[in-house]
C-alpha cells in the first residue's frame, strides 16, 4: 500500500489518534460540476466537514499515487480537464502508468478503506441506469458498497438512474439503506421518491451504532446513509423528471454511454433547468458533508468508548 498511497500529515495523525475523518471524492471536481463551481464546492465541503468537528480527506490519484488529502494546487489540476474518471477497474491501470485520475464513489471507498477512514460524503451514488435491462449499465458503486467497509452519506442515488432497480440491487447484495431523518429514499434533487428505506435514524449516534454493530459482526460491506436535500433547495419533482427524460433521450440519440453518460446527463440537466440543478447539487453536497462529519464524530467516539461484551472463558456460545 505504501508504494501507491500517500496520506497527508494532518489526516494520518487524525487516523492514528482515532479522531473523526471524512473521505471526499474528486470526480465532483473533474466531472461533476463546471468550473469554477467545482473547486468552490469541493473546498466548501472540506470547510463544512471541519466546522462539524471532523478532518476532511479529499481523495484523488496524482502522479501514480493515491493521494489522501489534497493541496490547493491539486484542486486546480483536477479542474483543468482531461482527467481520467477512475473506478475499481481503473485503479491498477492508472497507478501503474503513473497517471492522474479523479476517484468515483467506488474508488474513493477503496482508498478510504486502505487509509482506515470509515465515513465518506458524496452527492449521490451511481446505480442501475434506466434501460439497464438491455444495456446492462450498472454502476460499480453498487458492488463496492457490497464489499468495502465504508459508510456512504449521500442524497440517495442520482435521479437520472432507475431508483427502484437500484434499491433492489442493494437489497440483493445485503447493503443497508438508512434514511437520515426520513422514511423514504431521497431522489437527489427532490426529498423523496416514495420508496421506503430499510431503517430510519434521526441522529448521528443512531447511525454510529448501526455501523458499529454491522462491522463488529463481521458483516462486510458498506452502508448507505440517505440524506434528503434541504427543503429550500429541492426542485419540483415533475419538472426535474421531465428534464431527465429529455436528457436521457438525447444521450441515447447521440450514442453517449459508459463513463461519459453521467457527466453528459448532469451537464444537460444544468442547461435544461437553467442552472437550478447546479444550485441544488451544491446544497445537497454541503448538507451531506455536515451529516457525514457528525456521523464520523459519533462513530469515532463510540469506537473509543465501547466494545462488544466478551464471553467468559469456558462458557459455550448460545449460537
Amino acid at each position: 500500500m505504501l508504494d501507491y498511497c500517500v496520506i497527508k500529515g494532518e489526516i494520518a495523525a487524525a487516523i492514528k489518534a482515532g479522531r473523526a475523518v471524512v473521505a471526499l471524492e474528486s470526480t465532483v471536481i473533474s466531472h461533476g460540476l463546471p468550473y469554477p463551481a467545482n473547486i468552490e464546492a469541493a473546498k466548501a465541503m472540506e470547510a463544512t466537514v471541519r466546522a462539524n468537528g471532523a478532518v476532511p480527506a479529499t481523495i484523488a490519484i496524482l502522479d501514480g499515487r493515491i493521494r489522501i488529502g489534497l493541496e490547493a494546487e491539486d484542486f486546480e489540476r483536477l479542474a483543468a480537464g482531461g482527467i481520467r474518471k477512475v473506478s475499481r477497474r481503473d485503479l491498477p491501470l492508472v497507478l501503474a502508468a503513473g497517471g492522474d485520475g479523479a476517484t468515483t464513489v467506488a474508488a474513493t471507498m477503496i482508498a478510504a478503506r486502505l487509509a482506515g477512514i470509515s465515513v465518506f460524503a458524496t452527492g449521490g451514488i451511481g446505480g442501475v441506469h434506466r434501460g439497464a435491462e438491455t444495456t446492462l449499465d450498472i454502476s460499480a458503486d453498487l458492488e463496492e458498497l457490497a464489499r468495502t467497509d465504508v459508510a456512504v452519506v449521500c442524497a440517495g442515488a442520482k435521479a437520472i438512474l432507475d431508483l427502484p432497480k437500484t434499491l433492489e440491487y442493494l437489497e440483493t447484495r445485503g447493503v443497508p439503506v438508512v434514511g437520515y431523518g426520513t422514511d423514504n429514499f431521497p431522489a437527489f434533487y427532490t426529498a423523496q421518491c416514495n420508496l421506503p428505506v430499510d431503517s430510519r435514524c434521526d441522529s448521528a449516534d443512531d447511525v454510529a451504532r448501526i455501523l458499529r454493530a454491522k462491522w463488529q459482526l463481521g458483516l462486510s460491506g458498506g452502508a448507505i446513509i440517505a440524506v434528503p436535500i434541504p427543503e429550500e433547495a429541492a426542485l419540483d419533482a415533475e419538472a426535474i423528471e421531465q428534464a431527465i427524460r429529455l436528457a436521457v433521450a438525447e444521450a441515447e440519440g447521440q450514442g453517449v454511454r459508459g463513463k461519459e453518460l453521467t457527466p453528459f446527463l448532469l451537464a444537460r440537466l444544468e442547461q435544461l433547468t437553467e442552472g437550478a440543478s447546479l444550485v441544488a447539487n451544491r446544497a445537497l453536497l454541503l448538507n451531506n458533508a455536515a451529516v457525514a462529519a457528525q456521523i464520523a464524530v459519533a462513530y469515532a467516539t463510540l469506537r473509543r468508548e465501547t466494545t462488544l461484551p466478551r464471553r467468559p472463558p469456558g462458557k459455550r456460545a448460545l449460537y
